[in-house]
């Protein structure tokens, strides 16, 4: 389809929604403007018109990965299974948050660099714009040089400081939590444990491991985001190195420290929609009311930053269009796609049609990735092109 227009709809430009025509050509927002056009449309009467969800932090993939413990599927099924899954709620632009870490199995390098591999392969064929951001587990010491080598070829998208050793360590005598952790690594709990001690024998080289890796990524402006931030100390540790984005930072003195230091902070969208973190951290709608929420994440849910942005409406914590900024604009700014995150002319369409008839339940409709239609539930709204166009998205 070589241009779209979209008719009829409530369109959100800038901070007010606007009854106007949105028409789409070369994979971007041609006009803006009053009039209807000819050819191919989509009717958005009743409909609310958003910029698609850019989602930066997302590991639900994992789930079609390995479904269930030790149980395995092609990379390539499960890479293209997700993207369905992210278009289907609205997300135009997802980075798979891959983590690799020192566990073999599913978080393993071996498993990160097939993903890396996928996603570069299959990325002209999958309707989001689908990048890659490595979550590195800092005391995987050994994965040092591959990632340095991946980062100065330009191969990640967005490169993340995790470390769960600390929890991993305090789970070992936990019996249902050490039992999923040495089931999603595929090895006897001997060798699990005998894993766990080596790496945490080699602490002391962490600290320059990070510092190393943070002066690769700086050197080609590659965004860097530290992971569960537990003291102000550490966030201003983390931004003193160029990490510029605290995930999930885990109390509010952190929360606040990223956000008078000019940080930007990412909470998790289900945390929003299920009213609270399920590990009892804190609460990112609380966070979002005392201004120290940047952008909200799918984390481990692809449904929820549609949904967590009509829930803080309904919940009286923000307008609309606010709670959109905290999965579209905000997100795209803080990783550089200048490009996406509003309406305007000239930016990227990725677009999504939301029927909001039912407060807390919003239905996507429709999805415009890079100006094609990859996602429509109405057939009959859209008009003027070949009838097997319209057919094709009858089941959708």
């Amino acid at each position: 389809m070589s241009a779209l227009s979209i008719e009829g709809g409530s369109v959100l430009l800038g901070d007010q929604f606007h009854d106007v025509s949105v028409k789409l050509g070369d994979g971007r927002i041609a006009a803006i403007d009053l009039k209807a056009a000819a050819g191919a449309t989509l009717d958005a009467r009743g409909l609310k018109l958003l910029p698609g969800i850019v989602d930066i932090h997302g590991d639900a993939f994992e789930r079609q990965m390995m479904p269930r413990p030790g149980v395995d599927f092609p990379i390539d099924i499960a890479l293209c299974e997700s993207d369905r899954q992210a278009i289907g709620n609205g997300i135009t632009t997802v980075f798979h948050a891959a983590t690799w870490s020192w566990e073999p199995g599913l978080r393993s390098g071996a498993n990160a660099e097939r993903l890396l591999n996928a996603i570069e392969t299959l990325r002209p064929q999958l309707a989001a714009d689908t990048r890659f951001h490595l979550r590195h587990e800092t005391y995987n010491l050994d994965a040092e040089h591959t990632i340095k080598h991946w980062i100065a070829a330009g191969r990640i998208d967005l490169l993340a400081f995790n470390d769960h050793t600390e929890s991993t360590v305090a789970a070992l005598d936990k019996p249902a939590k050490r039992n999923r952790m040495v089931e999603r690594s595929g090895v006897s709990h001997d060798e699990f444990d005998r894993i766990v001690s080596h790496v945490v024998a080699r602490h002391h080289e962490v600290p320059g491991s990070i510092a190393r890796l943070a002066e690769t990524a700086r050197a080609v402006q590659l965004k860097m985001l530290s992971h569960d931030d537990d003291t102000p100390e550490l966030r201003q540790a983390f931004r003193d190195q160029g990490v510029a984005i605290a995930e999930f930072p885990v109390n509010e003195p952190t929360a606040r420290a990223a956000i008078d230091g000019g940080d930007v902070t990412v909470f998790g969208a289900p945390n929003v929609v299920r009213g609270g973190s399920h590990t009892g951290w804190t609460k990112a709608a609380d966070m979002i009311a005392n201004g120290l929420c940047s952008i909200l994440a799918s984390d481990y849910y692809y449904p929820a930053p549609l949904l967590a942005a009509f829930r803080l409406v309904a919940d009286g914590v923000l307008p609309l269009a606010e709670a959109w900024t905290l999965v579209s604009s905000a997100p795209a700014k803080a990783v550089g796609l200048t490009d996406r995150g509003v309406i305007a002319e000239g930016r990227r369409a990725d677009l999504i049609l939301v029927d909001d008839a039912v407060a807390l339940r919003p239905r996507l409709v429709a999805a415009i990735a890079a100006g094609r239609l990859v996602y429509l539930r109405e057939a009959e709204r859209l008009s003027g092109e070949q009838p097997a166009l319209r057919t094709a998205f009858a089941a959708a």
